[in-house]
Order: C-alpha cells, then structure tokens, then sequence
C-alpha cells in the first residue's frame, strides 16, 4: 500500500455538527418532495490525485492551449562584487556574541567564490543534513521508497520487517495489519504469533561520538530499522527505549482489532530467507522524505538516510558505514571533503567538523542545472520568518531577509551555524554557510541573531 501524503481527513465529526450541517437540507428536500418535484444528487466526482491538468473542459467550452507565462522581471545580470559582499558581512561577522571562531564561505551558484572568512573547520551541527540529504538522494534517486512487509513465517507465525522508513506512522502499521489480517483470514487461518526483524541495520543503535544524555533525555530515539513515529511515545515527550518493540506491538494490537488472535510473547528475529510477503506498505518518495528532514531538522531521518545511502554504497548500514558513504558519493561528485570529519548523519555528534567551502559546495550541486534529481535539497531549505526551523527567526535581528533566506539551521550548545541560499537587492542568488562553535552559552540566541542579521544583510545588499 503505496503513499504520497500522510495527511488524512478528520473522523468521527459529531453528530450535531452533522445535523446542523444536514438540517436544513433534509428539510428543503422533504418539501420539495412533497410537491412532487424529483431531484437527482449525484455526488461530485472525486478529483484526480496527481494531474489537476487532466480534467476535461465542460461541454461547449473551449480552453487556449497553455502557453509558458511571460517574466514578470528581467533576470539579474551581472557578477556580484566580492568587495560588496565582504563590507555587507564582514563587521557582522565580527560580533562578540558569535565567539572567537566563526568561518564563512559566500559564493555564486556557478561556485565562484565572493567571499572566505576563518580557516579550518567547525561543527557543522544539523547543517550536516544537507550533505546527507544531498548523497542519499545521488545514490537512491529522488523517487525511491522504502518497504516495511510482513512475511510468513510458518503456520501460526508472521514477521514484521523493517525496512528503514523514517516516517512510518500509525496509519501505515494500522493499514499493513488490515492487510495481513485479510491475507490470513482468506486462507483460514485465524490464531499467529508476531515477531519482528531489525536486521536491515547493523552496528550500535546509538553513536558512541554521542554523549549519553541525548539518550535518556530523549534528546533522539536509538536509530533502527523499525519504529513508530521515530520512537516518539503516544502520549508525552522524548523518546520510547526500544522503538522496534513498540511499533511490533502496535502492529499486534491492530491485527488483534483487524479480526485475529494474536499468540505468545514477542521476538526480535531475522526473517526466514525466502519468506513470502503478506502485505507491505512503502514510504513516502525520497525526495519529500528529504524535504522534510532538512525543513524540520529532523535528526532520526537523518541518521536513516545516511545509513541507507551506506546500504547501497557498501553494504554497511551503521553510523560508520554511512558517515563513510556520504563523504564518497559527495566527493565522487566533485564536493571538497578535504579536512571533514563526521561520525553521524545528522551533526548531534560533537566530534563532527566539516569546512564551510564543502557546504557552499553541495548547495550549488543542489541547485545546479545538471542536478535537477537533488533540488530537494533546496525545495526543503526553510524560509526566514516563514516554515520550518526558521519559523520564529528573523523577526527583528535580520527582518530584511523575511522570505528572502533559505537556509539550515545547525544548534548545539556552544554552535550556531546557518547555511542556504539567498537573494541580493538585484535578484542575484547567493549560497552561504556561517559557523560559529565556540559560543558563549548567555549569549545563544544573541549569536543566532547575529547570523539572522549577517544573512539579511547579504538580502539588502547590491552586490552587483
């Protein structure tokens, strides 16, 4: 059971709400009725899911053929000033609440570089996404989705598989466990045992480059192949022990309710080789999964990701396997590595340094026209003031880059870092990465404030 969206319409309306939707209505029919009048409701036909393009005109209306809209402006020409852009950013660059080491690559979409400050490398925190996203969509392709099945096992067993969907939810193990229940129920069998397999992933479930409290602070769920809303629990906050066994259990209650007796306690198994499938439900396309990890920072999918594009690369879907795999598939494309130093997926890691030259590097792939498979990468960059992480930023420090900036936040205590595209006062685009990791902790949102006001200072300027 395939999916584009995850969003589903409210149930269980109540019932006076229908009726003072349906009242009067039922009332006009029922006069109309009586004055023998006759009238037929046919019900709207449902809208197509994907090509809105493809409903017909009604009779008798002729349409114009489509035609590409015309521009509403001229393109921005010119080459942006690298003097320009060093006297729009650099004092800002150079407050106090940023630290001692701060590092900054500004240049075009073409890579030429307009401006470099700080040497070496940094913390790249969550700005570390955009790599992953970049290698995962290179090595997978945009389209790809991800399985979690059921299998047979045996008379009175079933397995379910994880097949490392990030974003497997409650509607997705409810629709699986509907249908195996159909499945078993049409072969007559009514009494199975539920055991679940893990073994897509390998290594630790949890980073040894990660300290101990991201764990039992709930700060991230331990990273498996199999889980439920990304080990979030039902009810509260952080994260569940073992999210594998609670998805399991999900889906045992769901058959349970779908008409089966489920038998004995459950285990963590490996699949009988060659088990046939009961039922299956595949993720969301990559590229909406990647628009969604980078717009919300979401550190579970991240990990996932990496660990999927180290899957397909070597076989080695750990934290090592896919630390190692992005680095390769982003140097096979010609991003500079040289210097980087990453054990995770998602930058949670203290022990992550990357050079910002290497991030600018990866948003002008993104956006190059040769590229067109990697634009999620920008499509899923947040807007300032708008969506995402960048919702509640830019709303004074740097007001000018409201809806102007595009960018990827990276926080950790101490770090700050920003990197995205932008757009000068002429149309010009421009990509940036700022890095901060040696933040004072009073001074946190000040320093975010200062990279909000450095980034809108690149929206107002004319660096033409």
């Amino acid at each position: 059971m395939g999916r584009r969206d995850r969003r589903h319409p409210s149930r269980g309306a109540s019932w006076g709400a229908r009726l003072a939707t349906w009242g009067p209505v039922l009332l006009v029919l029922a006069v109309l009725s009586a004055a023998g009048v006759v009238l037929w409701l046919d019900p709207p036909a449902p809208p197509p899911e994907d090509d809105p393009a493809a409903i017909p005109p009604p009779p008798g209306l002729t349409l114009p053929a489509a035609s590409p809209p015309a521009p509403v402006a001229a393109p921005a020409t010119g080459v942006p000033d690298p003097a320009k852009v060093r006297r729009a950013l650099a004092p800002l660059l150079r407050d106090a609440d940023l630290g001692p080491h701060v590092l900054a690559t500004v240049a075009g979409l073409d890579g030429t570089l307009l401006y470099s400050s700080g040497t070496g490398s940094a913390l790249p925190a969550s700005t570390l996404k955009l790599l992953t996203a970049t290698a995962a969509l290179e090595t997978l392709g945009p389209d790809h989705t991800f399985a979690t099945t059921v299998v047979d096992a045996g008379p009175r067993r079933v397995v379910l598989v994880g097949g490392g969907d990030p974003l497997l939810a409650a509607d997705d193990l409810r629709g699986l466990a509907r249908d195996t229940a159909a499945a078993l129920l049409a072969a007559g069998r009514t009494r199975v045992r539920v055991d679940y397999d893990t073994s897509l992933f390998t290594g630790p479930a949890v980073s040894p480059h990660w300290p101990a409290s991201y764990i039992t602070d709930g700060v991230v769920a331990p990273i498996t192949a199999l889980w439920l809303d990304e080990g979030r629990p039902a009810e509260g906050f952080g994260r569940v022990e073992d999210p594998a066994a609670v998805a399991a259990a999900a889906y045992a209650r769901a058959l349970t309710r779908s008409g089966l007796t489920v038998t004995g306690p459950m285990r963590e198994i490996a699949a009988p080789a060659g088990a046939p499938a009961l039922a299956r439900t595949d993720s969301l396309p990559l590229d909406r999964i990647v628009e969604h990890t980078i717009e919300t920072s979401d550190n579970e999918a991240a990990e996932v990701l990496a660990r999927h594009v180290g899957l397909a690369t070597s076989g080695a879907g750990s934290f090592a396997g896919g630390a190692r795999a992005v680095l390769a598939v982003l140097d096979g494309l010609g991003v500079p590595t040289q210097g980087a130093a990453t054990y995770d997926g998602s930058g949670l890691s203290r022990d992550d340094r990357l050079d910002p030259d290497t991030i600018t590097a990866v948003l002008e792939l993104a956006a190059a026209p040769e590229h067109p498979d990697l634009r999620a990468v920008l499509t899923g960059l947040p807007v300032a003031g708008f969506s995402g992480s960048l919702t509640g930023r830019f709303a004074e420090a740097g007001a000018e880059g409201r809806g102007l900036v595009r960018a990827k936040t990276g926080t950790l205590s101490g770090v700050s870092g920003l990197a995205g595209i932008v757009t000068d006062r002429a149309g010009r685009p421009l990509v940036f990465a700022l890095l901060a990791d040696r933040i004072d902790l009073p001074d946190t949102l000040d320093a975010r404030a200062a990279l909000d006001s450095a980034t809108a200072a690149l929206a107002r300027c004319r660096c033409g």
